[in-house]
């Protein structure tokens, strides 16, 4: 399994000022720990409790039909183009990023195994758009769309413009190159892919989009460019019942939320940078902002009380980032838990020649690359606690789909359990929905009227203000 190395978030590392005595800590909640992680697994089967995403390793009819349809379309389609956003892209990119060969898209048919390549739309910026759509033949494109509600104007405006052209290519044949993944029953996507004819993959209920990458959401990109799906699954069912071990001490997620809880609010450290020491790794930090932030910035507790928590999450790469951000975490305010990801054995070995030996470069001579970037990785971390700087290391043995299931589910429940701790709905997002209002009125979205007149209003008077 994964593992995770705490030691550098230690007083006796760090100081006690800065440092954490988590045998004391871990003692002291073992009551509270037992109590989350029973209730967590007690109420996962109920509805409205949207915990769903903790059943979703163990749906074999839903994994029967993702890789029936794979096998399906197979050699159909020279790409796949998924529209969606947020919890809807984010996840699927992070596991083609990993598990695919690097640079897939740019690797021959027959390099990439007969699998089609894979592009990700998960913006409206016009010019990504015309970009993509002037280099991608869409007649030999298959278009995954995903949206639970239907609503979402951003992938919507996406399919309408991408419906528009597949039609005028290949007329009603265009059915063929579409697959809609949203609501089972409801919906605008869900009506139109039931009037249309679409293959549809349904998004569970009670699963939100930050915690359905198992769901089809995820699995349905991943199993049309080839990735093993089956070891997926399984690496979900053993850090599930890892993590069923209401034992603190035995429960990496649990520990892993408890220490990110007190960091916060015992020792003021705020900010969680996620820093993977693997270009393979580079989306898991996206798809790990997304969760972080919007399950625990919260306005309001579940008692009702105003208390605007939540630990602002950073994406960060090694070793690219130890030359553009470790200058601020080493010596700028102490706020910030580093959390690094670690790969134990790479799928390669890239030897460095012994060249140059008349330079200073000649200790580098024969050493590899591989050596060379986990120096790196333990050079930042002992740094860090020179100046006395926490921080945590995830250790993955390999990157395959089953340690990547493994890390993402431990990740998901640790948000869980952190959730409960802050005692915040860790499943909603109304900060969100609010913004997304704000659209829909100013595009004049039908049931807005009221809200637009509104926000015009404000927005006429934070312009006169800025303007005086």
């Amino acid at each position: 399994m994964i593992t995770v190395d705490y030691k550098n978030v230690l007083n006796t590392t760090i100081g006690d000022d800065f440092g954490l005595n988590l045998d004391l800590e871990f003692a002291s909640y073992a009551p509270k720990i037992d109590e989350i992680i029973k209730n967590l697994n007690f109420n996962k089967d109920k509805q409205g409790a949207y915990l769903q995403w903790m059943n979703l390793g163990y749906n074999e009819e839903t994994l029967w039909y993702v890789k029936e349809y794979a096998a399906m379309v197979e050699g159909r389609f020279d790409n796949v183009l998924v529209l969606g956003i947020g919890g809807s892209a984010l996840g699927a990119r992070a596991f083609c990023n990993a598990l695919l060969k690097p640079y897939w898209n740019m690797l021959s048919k027959e390099e990439r195994g007969g699998f089609p390549r894979i592009f990700f739309l998960d913006n409206i910026d016009p010019d990504e758009i015309k970009g993509l759509l002037d280099v991608l033949d869409l007649s030999k494109t298959l278009v995954n769309v995903i949206t639970k509600s239907g609503s979402t104007a951003e992938t919507m405006s996406q399919f309408m413009i991408i419906k528009d052209r597949l039609q005028s290519l290949l007329g009603d044949d265009y059915r063929k190159n579409i697959v809609a993944t949203t609501d089972k029953q409801t919906g605008i996507l869900r009506q139109i892919a039931n009037e249309e004819g679409y293959k549809t993959f349904v998004v569970p209920d009670d699963v939100g989009g930050r915690f359905s990458v198992f769901s089809p959401v995820g699995l349905v990109p991943m199993a049309l460019v080839g990735i093993d799906i089956d070891e997926v699954i399984n690496g979900i069912k053993v850090m599930d019942l890892s993590l069923k071990n209401t034992d603190i001490n035995k429960n990496i997620a649990a520990k892993n939320a408890l220490i990110h809880y007190l960091m916060d609010t015992k020792k003021g450290h705020y900010i969680s940078v996620m820093m993977p020491y693997s270009s393979r790794l580079k989306y898991v930090s996206d798809w790990f902002v997304q969760l972080w932030a919007e399950s625990l910035g919260k306005e309001i507790d579940n008692n009702g009380n105003i208390v605007n928590v939540g630990p602002t999450p950073i994406k960060a790469l090694g070793v690219t980032d130890q030359h553009s951000q470790i200058q601020l975490y080493n010596e700028g305010k102490h706020d910030k838990l580093i959390t690094f990801i670690r790969v134990d054995e790479f799928d390669n070995t890239v030897c460095i020649p012994s060249i140059f030996e008349y330079t200073g470069l000649n200790y580098l001579g024969g050493k590899t690359i591989n050596e060379l970037i986990n120096a790196e990785a333990d050079a930042t971390a002992v740094s860090l606690c020179d100046f006395k700087r926490p921080n945590i290391t995830i250790k993955l043995p390999k990157v395959n789909a089953y340690y990547m299931a493994e890390l993402f589910y431990m990740l998901e429940v640790q948000t869980a359990i952190a959730g409960e701790l802050y005692n915040i709905n860790p499943f909603n997002q109304p900060g969100v929905e609010q913004a997304k209002n704000y659209t829909y009125a100013l595009m004049g979205r039908s049931g807005y009227e009221e809200s637009k007149l509104e926000l015009q209003e404000k927005m006429g008077l934070k312009k006169e203000a800025i303007s005086d």
